[in-house]
């Protein structure tokens, strides 16, 4: 019994212990921070441009941040976010992932057979991939086992976005290792679906559908949001007017 007696002793006093330790050293809350962060999606893909969820809900708490900026959440979190808060919902735009490289099987030959790890980030790290291209879609699929709405899939040897399903997150984007997916507005309908910088001829060599360079689009667009750099057209979407035109003059289908 005294065994007994001792341990129980001696467990009530640590408990003591830890519950005045509680006490002193406890976190304040901030109660409207909880009530923000219970409303976003718990995605914590940054594309809000903060750290995660915590780090946006906290910005918005502070009011540091502006409401509507999480894309997975969409129009329905920036409403019960600005409920919370008392402020005005806003417009959201949205946003999807977009796939520049249409290198697929097709149109981008192939200059080796690779066999090893099946991802794109060790074959990135091995050497330029198997295709021809050496800026082009890896093919192996990084992008679809990180795409936490099962958004991607990867047909023909090319990562192809269902828009029906993605919700604009980043996170495939991030994974990329060829950097070929961007996150863009979903109402544009014209995307440059390349991102080599070579010169045409050498391009050609390798792709069927590769941006040469020619500025035909940019001579083109009356709206001034296209322009080439680097042997590459860029669309510049805060002047763009979906007007579709730079698409039809593209020789080699480079803007779809």
């Amino acid at each position: 019994m005294t065994g007994v007696i001792i341990v129980a002793v001696i467990g009530l006093i640590a408990g003591l212990i830890l519950s005045i330790s509680s006490i002193v050293f406890a976190v304040p809350v901030d109660e409207k921070q909880e009530a923000v962060r219970a409303c976003l999606p718990g995605a914590n893909c940054g594309a809000c441009g903060f750290s995660g969820c915590d780090g946006y809900a906290k910005a918005l708490a502070d009011g540091t941040a502006q409401n509507g900026l999480c894309s997975p959440g969409g129009p329905d979190v920036a409403e019960e976010i600005a409920g919370v808060l008392g402020i005005a919902a806003g417009s959201m735009e949205k946003k999807v992932a977009v796939v520049q490289c249409a290198g697929h099987c097709d149109n981008v030959s192939q200059k080796m057979e690779y066999q090893g790890v099946d991802t794109c980030q060790a074959v990135s790290m091995l050497y330029a991939g198997d295709s021809a291209c050496a800026y082009g879609c890896l093919g192996h699929g990084d992008c679809v086992a990180a795409c936490p709405e099962n958004a991607i899939k990867i047909c023909n040897g090319l990562a192809v976005v269902d828009e029906s399903k993605c919700v604009g997150c980043g996170i495939c984007a991030k994974t990329c290792p060829k950097h070929v997916i961007a996150i863009l507005p979903q109402k544009f309908n014209q995307h440059v679906r390349c991102i080599n910088t070579d010169k045409g001829a050498m391009t050609r060599k390798v792709c069927k559908t590769g941006c040469i360079g020619c500025m035909k689009c940019q001579k083109t667009c009356q709206y001034g949001a296209i322009t080439v750099k680097n042997n590459n057209a860029t669309i510049d979407y805060e002047k763009c007017q979906n007007c579709g035109k730079c698409k039809e003059v593209c020789p080699v289908g480079a803007i779809k």
